[in-house]
């Protein structure tokens, strides 16, 4: 919470706030000394109260990892930092159900979580490795595996949504202020670096900063508002979540992604019992499906992991014999041992949830005093994993950049010195969403030219360890 105007007294000649934090501390400051009249130290002090070096708008997972990260940092320690949250401050404990809401989190996420200290929070709720990912289509036999002797690390570990921003807003310190139910009506920003981003919420309140951090959302009022150029396009599709219930307890560590002409369907392992479902289809189909009984859901997802009616003849001919050739040139690399999904019993009760599915990407992150990250700067389908690893991946960038400013002496709020962060995550990001736009068109087809063409790739890739160990290491950047 922001701190309140408090109690106001004269204390041997000086002027006192007894400020109230919310569930913080309380604080004491004095505000003048004598031969400084109350009213006007009264005006300094509100105007200390209502300016802020750095504003974080949004919370969710990336703004409180962003404030977490600006908060911990000791090249920032000296900067008042607040952080906006929109939603009201709740209570929450680890249920016993597994959330339908997951993520896979990348190494590069998993490090920059170890530094923060959070990491060890989520190790004591719950989290479920994954060592080996396993690939394949509908139309063809062709498939691809990601393993854990393929890198150093772990591919990912799956991880609830509500574990991770848990575990992030216990590591934030005392010293960052924080709002919940704070509701932002507009934002006043300066066309260069003379004057600063002016705050206006609801309750009619204003603040100002030095430097404000866009981290709300895809519909970003931020971004609106610096009238930044928003490439996006809707696709017909809606991503399905469900947690799933497996018929028997399996060495749980495999992701399982197929890809199906209107869309892919991916398990994602919770624990030995447990997977974690995402199935993006078309919006027709995802309705439908909702609308089944659990055993309808369960019989359905079960069909179109299994089923190979859809198969290519031509295309497996082909196929085969181009696995033939593949293992002359790479003796014993050919062909790879297919390993058969979980069986799954039910999809669990109440679990099911849907969203809508899309792309969008700011064409600038920066402005004078302003930076994007995470859904307000860009958006992704979640056919990689790699929605929240990107936005996780922007607070990692910001902040050495902020770091780097504050150890040249300059001025964090420049936008000249905010473009490395720019272009730094613009390079990563860009790449990372052109892939997956491109796989998601790819796979949307049955045309036998793609299919072949697909399936081909896919198997040359798979036999190509060191192509494979890049495809992994630019996910995890």
């Amino acid at each position: 919470m922001l701190m309140s105007r408090g109690l106001r007294k004269v204390v041997n000649g000086l002027v006192v706030v007894f400020a109230k934090q919310g569930n913080r501390s309380v604080g004491v400051r004095p505000l003048s000394v004598c031969g400084v009249g109350q009213a006007e130290a009264e005006t300094r002090e509100s105007a200390r109260d209502d300016h802020y070096d750095i504003i974080v708008s949004g919370g969710g997972m990336v703004g409180f990892a962003m404030a977490c990260c600006l908060g911990q940092s000791k090249r920032l320690s000296n900067q008042r930092i607040l952080l906006l949250e929109g939603a009201p401050s709740k209570p929450w404990s680890l249920p016993e159900d597994f959330s339908n809401r997951v993520c896979a989190l990348n190494a590069h996420t998993q490090k920059l979580f170890q530094k923060l200290g959070v990491w060890e929070h989520i190790t004591q709720m719950r989290t479920q490795p994954v060592k080996r990912m396993q690939v394949w289509e509908a139309c063809s036999e062709a498939m691809i595996t990601f393993d854990a002797q393929d890198q150093e690390d772990l591919i990912a570990h799956i991880v609830e949504n509500d574990i991770i921003l848990h575990a992030i807003k216990a590591q934030v310190p005392n010293h960052v202020e924080v709002e919940y139910s704070a509701k932002v009506k507009g934002y006043n920003l300066p066309s260069d670096s003379s004057s600063k981003v002016t705050v206006s919420l609801q309750d009619g309140r204003i603040l100002t900063a030095d430097l404000l951090i866009g981290a709300d959302g895809a519909k970003s009022l931020v971004r609106k508002t610096m009238g930044v150029q928003y490439l996006s396009w809707e696709y017909d599709q809606m991503g399905i979540v469900a947690t799933l219930q497996l018929s028997e307890p399996v060495d749980n560590t495999v992701a399982w992604q197929r890809f199906l002409p209107t869309g892919p369907v991916a398990l994602l392992p919770l624990s030995e019992d447990k997977s974690s479902l995402v199935w993006s289809t078309t919006r027709a189909n995802a309705k439908e499906l909702l609308t089944l009984s659990d055993e309808e859901f369960t019989e359905a997802l079960n069909r179109v992991i299994w089923d190979d009616s859809g198969t290519d003849q031509i295309v497996q001919s082909v196929h085969e014999r181009w696995l033939k050739l593949l293992e002359t040139f790479l003796p014993g690399r050919g062909a790879d041992i297919r390993q058969l999904p979980p069986s799954l019993s039910t999809v669990m009760p109440n679990s099911r949830g849907a969203f809508p599915l899309g792309l969008g990407h700011a064409v600038h992150y920066v402005a004078p005093r302003i930076a994007l990250i995470g859904d307000a700067a860009h958006r992704v389908h979640p056919l990689a994993g790699q929605g929240v690893n990107l936005g996780f991946g922007d607070v990692a960038s910001l902040l050495d950049t902020l770091e780097n400013c504050i150890l040249m002496g300059a001025e964090i709020g420049e936008e000249q010195n905010l473009h490395s962060y720019e272009s730094e995550r613009q390079r990563h990001n860009v790449a990372t969403m052109a892939a997956i736009d491109g796989l998601y068109r790819l796979y949307s087809t049955t045309a036998t030219p793609f299919v072949l063409l697909r399936s081909l790739g896919l198997s040359a890739v798979n036999v190509m360890t060191p192509l494979k160990r890049r495809v992994l290491h630019h996910a995890e950047g």
